[in-house]
């Protein structure tokens, strides 16, 4: 049987699928290609046997093509990662993060349950539960998102029972903190555009191929600069394959946090930057952005008990340095 990868020519999406296919399993990768990239598709092509990989072209939100997929495929479980991501872009454009991400995910769920799909492992987020009431953040922290992208994933998760109810689609929902780093073979790494995430940013200012801009330091943290949780996309690719073993066994559905259980600031990341690559990392100052918590980071007893997952790379020097390998040998990252 076969797993459907949404979005599995992104950055996470990509990861998981390698992770997949290194555990012997039949991969179809479902893209738009409108963010992923056909690169990442062709360096997965390098380590799957012949047959265990496909690649569709189609939306998610297209449920004929979905079911039509799944059959032909023998389609059993589905890792959905195929969203728009930027927290900035999703307070100027509510409607169309609400259109892709929810309505294309209603899309989805449509298809994988005409297919008779009875498993999914859901790309969901910490941005779920807004600005935090306490820290680190637990599975049952109010959620209470404060911007569009949040809501977004939210309204997701809230679907996913009564989809379990009507058609037994049981789900596991992982709501990532900041997902970093690079496959550390060198296959895979991250290349979006524009490229909105800190650690890819800082690289870009060390060599000198783009500016750097540090969005508010103002903020009630010890150097005033954000606190996130840095979990490498290894790690997360780890999470979705516990997960849908857990479903495997039987397992009901749920909700899990991943990440490192430990804050890092944007001015802590861009020191190891400097670190990593022996280079000056030059920076602005500029106002905080909208929609932007003061600080996130995970408690993650939850899915360390559960699914016996733990982090890998746990270490903010390693996580950056296998960023820094993906792009020293990737310049322009995919190319495509």
């Amino acid at each position: 049987m076969a797993v459907l990868v949404t979005g599995g020519a992104g950055y996470i999406g990509s990861h998981t699928a390698k992770a997949l296919l290194a555990g012997g399993r039949e991969v179809v990768v479902l893209d738009d290609f409108t963010a992923g990239h056909r690169a990442a598709c062709a360096a997965l092509a390098t380590i799957a046997a012949p047959g265990q990989l496909t690649v569709v072209e189609a939306a998610i939100g297209d449920s004929a093509t979905v079911e039509s997929t799944c059959r032909q495929h023998g389609v059993d479980a589905s890792m959905h990662f195929a969203a728009w991501l930027s927290v900035a872009e999703s307070v100027t454009d509510p409607a169309g993060y609400y259109r892709n991400n929810v309505t294309g995910s209603i899309g989805l769920f449509e298809g994988l349950s005409r297919a008779g799909v009875t498993r999914l492992i859901f790309s969901s987020t910490c941005a779920t539960y807004g600005e935090p009431q306490r820290v680190p953040i637990d599975e049952t922290h109010p959620q209470q998102p404060i911007n569009a992208y949040g809501e977004t994933k939210l309204a997701v998760e809230r679907a996913l029972p009564h989809f379990e109810t009507a058609y037994g689609l049981r789900s596991i929902a992982l709501r990532y903190f900041n997902a970093a780093g690079a496959d550390p073979d060198g296959l895979l790494g991250e290349d979006h555009d524009p490229e909105i995430h800190i650690i890819p940013r800082a690289i870009f200012a060390a060599t000198g191929t783009d500016t750097l801009k540090v969005f508010g330091e103002d903020y009630p943290t010890p150097d005033g600069t954000c606190l996130r949780d840095y979990i490498h996309v290894t790690d997360l690719a780890d999470a979705h394959v516990r997960a849908l073993e857990s479903l495997e066994g039987g397992g009901p559905s749920a909700r899990f946090n991943v990440g490192t259980g430990t804050p890092h600031s944007v001015k802590e990341v861009i020191d190891a930057v400097g670190r990593v690559s022996g280079r000056a990392v030059p920076y602005t100052v500029g106002p905080r952005r909208p929609g932007d918590p003061s600080t996130l980071y995970a408690a993650n007893g939850a899915i360390r008990s559960a699914l016996g997952w733990t982090p890998r790379y746990a270490d903010l020097d390693a996580i950056v340095g296998t960023a820094w390998r993906w792009f020293e040998a990737h310049p322009n990252g995919y190319g495509d």
